[in-house]
């Protein structure tokens, strides 16, 4: 099944921008600003959407928490050893599992199975969705917890 909505294409260039950014060692935060004052000049590079620049942003201040949740459902695995393309969905699907609430869990996960099967090895597809399915059995207890700790800090 092609996908081709701009949540779609929002969340295949934040892919590339994750990966991309880890190949040339550079906060994947540079490169948006690079591409989008590009764009002012050269229209061709195509602008960063709004959910591109949030999710990835998203990714750059869970990192630790991200990984640390990848890390700990891999099986047999190490994050540093899958390849790189699966690292950015892995990290892109499982900030949107914990913080896109607009989005039901598994479109999610069809979505970075759908990236995996356009961006990666025919392995990773398989592997993408076993590792984020066990992730997503979370995503509603984090996103309860976010949504009571936004409460509590609520002036009430």
């Amino acid at each position: 099944m092609k996908h081709s909505g701009t949540r779609h294409k929002a969340r295949n260039r934040a892919v590339d921008l994750l990966f991309e950014a880890e190949a040339k060692g550079v906060s994947p935060l540079v490169l948006i600003d690079q591409r989008r004052e590009l764009y002012t000049v050269d229209d061709s590079v195509g602008t960063v959407h709004d959910y591109t620049a949030t999710s990835v942003a998203g990714v750059v201040a869970d990192s630790a928490q991200i990984d640390a949740v990848i890390s700990s459902h891999l099986d047999k695995w190490q994050l540093d050893r899958l390849p790189a393309v699966d690292r950015a969905i892995l990290r892109l699907a499982t900030w949107e599992l914990f913080n896109a609430d607009d989005v039901d869990p598994w479109v999610i996960v069809d979505e970075a199975v759908q990236l995996a099967k356009e961006l990666s090895t025919d392995d990773s597809p398989a592997f993408v969705n076993a590792v984020l399915a066990k992730i997503a059995e979370l995503a509603p207890q984090v996103r309860a917890a976010a949504a009571a700790e936004t409460d509590d800090a609520k002036p009430q």
